[in-house]
């Protein structure tokens, strides 16, 4: 992953990180207002080795003196000095190993001081029980040293530098710093997750997903309408929409592709690539309900607004949904030509006034794929090519059935849609290996059902989409409405 895809994820996922974030927050709170607060003390003993009076025996004494303390810290949480801090204080019924836990004793590095901790729930106890062990440790030690049975002298002298003072607040839980960590764990643990989760799903969001797949160029992209249902035909219903503008961009980059090595400039100075007749595609997708009908249907509109003859044919011999998007009559159609039934010119029909004609699909044949495959496809194919300067076929989707790979194998090239948030990688790299497979290739991907918002959202400035602002409303030129039957409203889906 990039630095922008951990931004997107962040973006993305800032909703669920605060949440755990806050939930760490509440667990450290929880956690700091159930336990029993805990109370420190500590007293401080100096650690001296009687010597002589000249330099080299102080040293020698300090020496030794350093190399004695740690022993000495040990010694802290033994019986030997516990014992006597139990009896002294009257703790009845606890064992000096039980007393250790509350116990711990440390030397500061390079000096002779020794520091007791002791911890209890009550802070008197915790400065009764510091000074009563370091008072219990300079007896040890005194008696432990003693090595002159005569004199009855030890060496080494133990003296309480500083008594423990009763403490006025406890040492646990700290509030503060376990908020913090909580906070800093529930961060963690949210943007981990977010990163797994984005990690471990395989769907297509954006136009680098589908450049990790193939080398196609991304020919368009088409936003997700929630009235696309009412209004499939958006380039007539509407036709000065943002979506109405995505498929007349698609167009323009459908007629720049570069699908021979003879295509020829008008000239230098960026004029349009000029049009090659007999254009014709293969509209298909890895599985259903992508948007690939509408948005062969809505391409055709764009594609004859040009003043080019357009022929839309319904190659979907399974599910047929062309006719009822356009609102014509299709119960005779493509299957009717390549058998024999009918001819051509008998069942295109051409929609309303514009340039646009449509090839129905015709009855649902039982062998949808031999008529696909079958020399009179590829005759029929060649024959369309010459009559019309663009021909596109709504084609089934590729991984279900071989349909449209089969007749890709016809056509010029293919145009495969992918829907944003619904098509896997793996399904998306499978329907394109299917093309391949076959020989032939795939032209360009059309992205549909972008988001509008969020981290994934597709903008249209960024593509020089939505000429008419949102302050321009008020003057937007009248739209031409374009009938379209009440079937072919029920019948659309989501493109």
């Amino acid at each position: 992953m990039e630095l922008r895809d951990y931004i997107r994820v962040l973006r993305k996922g800032w909703l669920f990180i605060v949440v755990l974030a806050l939930v760490g927050v509440g667990a450290a709170a929880a956690y700091s207002f159930l336990k029993t607060p805990t109370y420190t003390a500590e007293a401080k003993v100096f650690v001296n080795t009687q010597t002589g009076d000249n330099a080299s025996d102080l040293v020698q004494g300090q020496d030794y003196s350093q190399e004695r303390i740690t022993s000495y810290a040990g010694l802290v949480t033994t019986p030997a000095v516990l014992d006597p801090v139990i009896t002294g204080l009257h703790l009845n019924g606890v064992s000096a190993d039980d007393l250790a836990k509350q116990i711990t004793a440390t030397a500061p590095l390079n000096t002779t001081l020794l520091q007791i901790d002791a911890n209890a729930s009550d802070p008197k106890e915790a400065a009764d029980l510091a000074n009563a062990t370091a008072e219990s440790l300079t007896t040890v030690v005194k008696d432990l040293e003693t090595t002159d049975a005569d004199n009855n002298v030890s060496p080494v002298k133990l003296s309480r530098v500083q008594d423990a003072q009763v403490p006025e607040s406890p040492s646990s839980p700290n509030v503060p710093l376990n908020l913090a960590l909580g906070l800093l764990v529930g961060l963690a643990l949210g943007v981990a997750i977010a990163v797994l989760r984005e990690t471990l799903d395989t769907r297509i969001r954006t136009e680098h997903d589908v450049e990790l797949i193939t080398d196609a160029p991304i020919v368009g992209g088409i936003t997700f309408d929630p009235k696309a249902s009412v209004r499939p035909l958006i380039v007539a219903d509407d036709p000065f929409s943002n979506r109405s503008e995505a498929f007349r961009t698609l167009r323009t980059n459908l007629q720049f592709l570069n699908l021979s090595d003879d295509a020829e400039l008008v000239d230098t100075v960026g004029e349009e690539m000029s049009a090659r007749h007999g254009r014709s595609f293969v509209i298909t997708s890895s599985l259903q309900s992508e948007g690939k009908s509408t948005t062969s249907a809505n391409l055709g509109l764009a594609l004859a607004g040009t003043s080019s003859n357009i022929l839309i044919v319904d190659a979907d011999l399974r599910r047929p949904k062309l006719a009822s998007y356009m609102g014509l009559e299709g119960a005779v159609g493509l299957t009717d030509v390549l058998l024999g039934r009918v001819e051509l010119s008998d069942v295109v029909q051409r929609w309303g006034k514009t340039n646009l004609y449509v090839l129905p699909a015709g009855r649902v044949p039982p062998n949808p794929s031999e008529l696909l495959g079958s020399k009179r496809m590829s005759k029929l194919v060649e024959m369309l090519e010459t009559q019309f300067d663009y021909v596109l076929y709504d084609a089934p989707p590729l991984l279900p059935v071989t349909d449209a790979a089969i007749l890709s194998r016809s056509t010029t090239g293919s145009l495969v849609i992918v829907a944003a948030g619904k098509t896997h990688k793996n399904q998306l790299k499978a329907a394109i290996n299917s093309i391949e497979q076959v020989g032939s290739h795939v032209s360009g991907v059309v992205m549909t059902m972008l988001p509008t918002k969020g981290p994934d959202a597709y903008s249209y400035g960024r593509y020089g989409y939505g000429y008419y602002g949102e302050e321009q409303n008020e003057h937007r030129p009248k739209r031409a409405k374009v009938k379209s039957s009440r079937s072919s409203r029920r019948a659309a889906s989501n493109a």
